[in-house]
């Protein structure tokens, strides 16, 4: 693991960088965190996506709010004072700054040696991270070739820049992990996302976790769900090594 500054146009973005031992070069994997922030627990999976073969970039996409080690993002969804901290941070990552932060994230991982050269970079998302995948893959559909959201909420709602309104501009493959007790991604939600996918005619799989709940694949949660979280790996690693390898 290295850790890595990218300059962006409203600061320095600070991300953690994860290679396959060994020379060469391989395709890239961004990982989109979750509202709980980069900690140890995502770069073990940003480990093993690597360990797979990829590149894996971790950006901390509240950098703007401060660095990864200076945020401490810890607390309960129970706690009204935490919930109003979590939405500030996602609100202040407008769909403006996450498509310039894409850009510097995509050039970053385009120069770096260990990148195959021309290879489409793929992205996995989880939480409000499944959200920000998607439209990553939408603003910048001839750069990544797929795109996994692993109980990703509010894919689906009444904004005009919903990412369900947004499907049809990608190009890459598109996956979709739900739980099936998820209030920030109800079952009439999933209906929704499924129709729009349908309608834009892309490549996709949307499927749901039986008995899974939000958060199902992140190692240390409360609501990890091994089984889940297993299922979620095999597809995700199917994904890319079927969309990404040349």
């Amino acid at each position: 693991m290295q850790d890595v500054d990218i300059k962006t146009a409203d600061g320095v973005l600070d991300a953690k960088l994860f290679q396959p031992e060994g020379p060469g070069s391989w395709p890239a994997v961004i990982l989109c965190m979750d509202a709980m922030g980069v900690r140890p627990s995502l770069e073990s999976m940003a480990q093993r996506i690597a360990a797979a073969g990829y590149v894996v970039l971790l950006p901390n996409v509240f950098y703007r709010d401060g660095h990864a080690s200076k945020l401490e993002i810890k607390g309960s969804f129970e706690d009204p004072a935490f919930l109003k901290r979590i939405y500030a941070l996602i609100g202040n990552l407008t769909p403006e700054r996450q498509k310039a932060d894409t850009a510097a994230e995509l050039d970053f991982l385009a120069r770096h040696p260990s990148v195959q050269p021309g290879s489409k970079v793929g992205v996995t998302g989880y939480c409000f991270g499944g959200n920000v995948a998607v439209r990553m893959a939408a603003n910048f559909p001839d750069r990544i070739g797929a795109v996994a959201s692993s109980h990703g909420g509010k894919l689906a709602t009444d904004s005009p820049d919903s990412p369900h309104r947004l499907v049809g501009q990608v190009k890459g493959e598109l996956y979709f992990g739900h739980a099936d007790n998820d209030k920030s991604m109800t079952a009439e939600d999933i209906q929704t996302l499924e129709a729009a996918l349908k309608a834009a005619g892309v490549r996709y799989v949307s499927e749901l976790y039986p008995g899974a709940r939000h958060g199902y694949a992140i190692d240390n949660s409360p609501v990890y769900h091994a089984q889940a979280a297993e299922t979620h790996w095999r597809r995700i690693l199917e994904l890319f090594g079927r969309t990404l390898r040349a």
